[in-house]
């Protein structure tokens, strides 16, 4: 089993929101550097970082933390620290710059929703080694945008498939209900 310890960026901190919602914000850390600097000191070997305020559609200097993540010499040294980012990537020069920075996969939400295209482009461009994508609902039904728009006729599952046939190999489902809420996970959904 592999373990993938979560970094969600909003305005350069290290912040948790309960199902998806803004106004809800805790916040962890002022230093996503530190903050996965203990990711790694406690063994982790992947870190799963989202930029919310790309999520959610606002310019964002999350690209530069990542950035700084991902070329940190943390103790003890890790050469094998793998990263997957996502949050507001949605064009093919975003998915260039953020895999540019050394990162081993991107994730794609909203996208994969609005233009499945660009997501078979990336899957052949970069491989479905580097390609994921991020299936995120509510009560089934896929939602976009930082969670805040919800499809009333797309499932999760169709959404899935559809992916699949485009050759995506990786999803990441977020079931926003339980997101945030220290409630465990939605194994029947998922």
């Amino acid at each position: 089993m592999i373990v993938f310890p979560a970094i969600d960026l909003r305005q350069g901190r290290c912040v948790r929101l309960r199902q998806g919602r803004p106004e809800s914000e805790t916040v962890f850390s002022d230093d996503p550097v530190a903050m996965a600097e203990q990711w790694v000191s406690q063994g982790a070997e992947w870190l799963h970082v989202v930029n919310l305020d790309g999520a959610f559609g606002q310019a964002s200097s999350n690209l530069q933390v990542v950035k700084e993540i991902a070329n940190s010499n943390f103790q003890p040294p890790t050469s094998n620290l793998q990263i997957q980012f996502g949050g507001g990537l949605r064009t093919m020069t975003d998915i260039e710059e953020a895999l540019g920075l050394g990162l081993a996969r991107v994730i794609l939400g909203t996208v994969a929703v609005k233009e499945p295209s660009l997501v078979a482009e990336a899957v052949n461009s970069f491989g479905a080694e580097k390609i994921v994508v991020g299936i995120d609902a509510r009560k089934g039904n896929v939602a976009t945008h930082g969670w805040q728009e919800v499809s009333s006729s797309l499932t999760a599952t169709e959404l899935a498939l559809r992916m699949k046939e485009l050759g995506v190999e990786r999803v990441v489902y977020t079931d926003i209900a339980r997101d945030g809420m220290l409630s465990g996970v939605n194994v029947e959904a998922t």
